[in-house]
């Protein structure tokens, strides 16, 4: 049987078509029909929908013909986006071979580059594929010398595709059963079966999405999970079409699902091998490596009443998402809370936003912030902060660190100066430039982390006209020059807006993020002063004027004594309200905030 499953993904950089060449592949084998059939059909949830990118890897199943011999295909759709590459990581651990796609009008980019370093690292079947050839800026020759020279083969076959029109298609299909090889591993070995992704049903309790290593599964079978040592009876065994259709058993080779009845969440984790509770594998499958965050921000309910529920939807969306980690922490102004750790910041937006949507949570956000290594002074050990509250006093410390990360960025040469003038204003360390063609480049530099989560990204794309991409990846810790800036909103400290800065652009900082708050928080009825400060010296101010209501607009005539005692009482209504009134940021501005 295993002879004819071929198990593949698609990898590519965001926007290069990984979600309409599935469509086709869906088309082409009849796994969906077409009155039924839509764009982007294995992009599920609608967030991914509205944004038009996939952010969680979706599994599908479908049967092919090739001379006569009846195929089944397990295809692993995958995000492009440098946030999500643990979900790429995961899919590729779950097959053997993937197609590398590559824009025809765009060539190579950034996270072409990372995602193919993952794909030879596990010693995958890889099958390049230039796409959008059908488009006027299309650049073929010039795209199949740059594929050519990461790959460093002169004769590879490289496939010509338009995912849109159905161009070249179906030979790339009948190239992935003839080039990715069959699944090793068999029906009578003992059953081990990797978790590569997992959901949380409200019935069937926690689903465990699985790549069967060996052996064999059913429903009613008691299965045991090596890494947590959980133990349960499988209610239900399936296959992806890509809704969830139970299947009478899964053998080696194959990819599905196990409803694996296990309510508590935290039981039942990614990387996990299932194995017989009766006939025990004698080791484990190597799990994943576990992703590094990189952006730290703390989630609070906006009601206290409403912590346990954000908890439980927490752990409920780390089953759907293994990248997110989280721990509780309390703040005497939020009260009770997690502390999350990001890949990124678009990740931290889809966790919020899917957070509100899904689970009807109102949340208050905190400035998103790196790691820091501290060493405080007449103390030996060295700990890490991940939030500006955790700094102490600049008096008790010796000195302070923060990540470094090792930059890619591809370019057209034309952006080369653009680029290093941008990567000079982050305080960025040039490396090298290597040239993929004589009119594209690959810069590298080394950058401090926190310069590069928030808005660099969209700079970079402003810097060079929406030609450049990037990756990173980090590489160690380095000494800085960094003080914590507190914001003072109506006289008050706002604990989930302070940031640490370096103190040589406090001023700069200051000015921007108080111009921003103005912005974006609501008028009230009374004055609302906003302040930056810094050891309690305040280095930058603006003022939200208040909302102004005609109260002498009834008046038709008469002496102007009456008009005047009518304004003087609204003005000791406003400096009352003033003394009393309390601003409530909403969610909205946080995250407006965030974006800078």
């Amino acid at each position: 049987m295993p002879q004819n499953i071929r198990n593949f993904c698609i990898i590519a950089h965001i926007d290069h078509g990984k979600s309409t060449l599935a469509d086709r592949f869906l088309e082409l084998t009849g796994t969906v029909e077409k009155r039924k059939m839509r764009e982007q059909y294995l992009d599920q949830m609608d967030l991914e929908r509205e944004r038009g990118i996939t952010i969680k890897l979706q599994p599908v199943r479908m049967k092919y013909e090739v001379n006569d011999a009846s195929y089944i295909l397990n295809l692993i759709d995958t995000p492009g986006h440098v946030d999500f590459s643990y979900e790429v990581s995961r899919s590729l651990a779950a097959v053997e071979g993937a197609i590398l796609l590559v824009d025809a009008t765009k060539g190579v980019q950034a996270q072409t580059l990372a995602n193919l370093h993952l794909a030879q690292e596990q010693g995958l079947a890889i099958i390049p594929a230039i796409n959008k050839i059908d488009l006027p800026g299309a650049r073929i020759e010039e795209v199949e010398q740059e594929i050519k020279g990461i790959f460093g083969d002169t004769d590879l076959e490289i496939f010509k595709i338009s995912a849109k029109d159905g161009t070249g298609v179906e030979e790339l299909l009948r190239s992935a059963v003839e080039k990715i090889p069959p699944p090793e591993g068999k029906e009578e070995e003992s059953l081990r079966a990797l978790i590569f992704d997992s959901v949380y049903d409200s019935y069937t309790g926690v689903l465990a999405y699985v790549r069967i290593i060996g052996g064999r599964i059913k429903a009613g079978e008691k299965i045991f999970l090596m890494g947590s040592g959980a133990h349960s009876e499988v209610i239900e065994v399936g296959i992806f079409k890509p809704n969830l259709i139970a299947a009478d058993s899964l053998a080696a080779g194959e990819i599905g699902y196990i409803a694996t009845g296990l309510k508590n969440v935290n039981l039942c984790r990614v990387g996990d091998t299932i194995t017989n509770f009766s006939n025990q594998a004698q080791s484990p499958l190597s799990g994943y490596k576990e992703p590094e965050p990189m952006v730290f921000a703390s989630f609070y309910p906006s009601e206290e009443a409403n912590f346990d529920h954000l908890k439980d939807s927490l752990n409920k969306l780390k089953l759907n998402d293994a990248s997110l980690v989280f721990e509780p922490e309390s703040l005497e102004s939020l009260g009770r809370g997690f502390k999350c750790g990001f890949l990124g910041m678009l990740h931290l937006e889809i966790v919020s936003e899917r957070l509100k949507r899904e689970y009807d949570l109102e949340l208050v956000l905190t400035t998103p912030s790196v790691a820091y290594q501290l060493k405080e002074k007449y103390s030996e050990k060295e700990k890490i902060i991940f939030s500006p509250q955790e700094l102490p006093d600049a008096s008790k410390l010796e000195e302070i660190k923060e990540p470094w990360m090792k930059l890619e960025v591809v370019c057209p040469n034309t952006y080369l100066g653009s680029v290093m003038k941008l990567m000079q204003g982050v305080g960025g360390v040039y490396k090298a430039t290597q040239y993929l063609t004589s009119q594209r480049v690959i810069i590298k530099y080394e950058t401090p982390l926190r310069e590069i989560i928030v808005d660099f990204y969209d700079r970079l794309k402003s810097a060079t006209s929406g030609y450049a991409s990037m990756s990173y990846e980090i590489l160690d810790w380095r000494a800085a020059d960094l003080v914590k800036m507190d914001i003072l909103v109506a006289g008050e400290v706002v604990p989930a807006l302070a940031r640490i800065v370096p103190k040589k652009t406090i001023y700069e900082e200051g000015r921007l993020l108080v111009k921003k708050l103005k912005e974006v928080l609501p008028r009230q009825m009374f004055t609302v002063a906003i302040q930056a400060a810094v050891g309690g010296k305040i280095i930058a101010r603006e003022t939200i004027a208040a909302m102004k209501k005609d109260v002498t607009g009834y008046l038709y005539g008469g002496d102007y004594t009456r008009k005047r005692k009518l304004l003087e009482k609204q003005k000791r209504g406003k400096k009352k309200m003033k003394a009393i009134g309390k601003l409530k940021i909403p969610q909205k501005a946080f995250l407006e905030i965030l974006r800078k």
